[in-house]
């Protein structure tokens, strides 16, 4: 339960992913309006797979063109 107190690569409170909607949620807010269930759900699948790479040290445009290459590889 207290495992961060030994190991300071641990965050001592699991807020990390609340941080990473907020830039999306305050958007939300301030362009006053929703956009369909499908269009929020793919935003949220490429924000939190960008915000992935990037805690892993992985440029967000490699991260999307890796993505991308493997979704499409072209023709055989």
């Amino acid at each position: 339960m207290l495992r961060f107190v030994h190991d300071l690569q641990i965050p001592p409170t699991s807020n990390q992913a609340e941080r990473d909607l907020r830039p999306a949620k305050t958007q939300q807010k301030i362009s006053r309006r929703l956009r369909s269930e499908q269009a929020t759900r793919q935003r949220a699948a490429i924000r939190g797979y960008l915000s992935t790479a990037a805690k892993h040290g992985i440029n967000a445009r490699a991260a999307l063109r890796d993505a991308l290459d493997a979704a499409y590889p072209g023709p055989p």
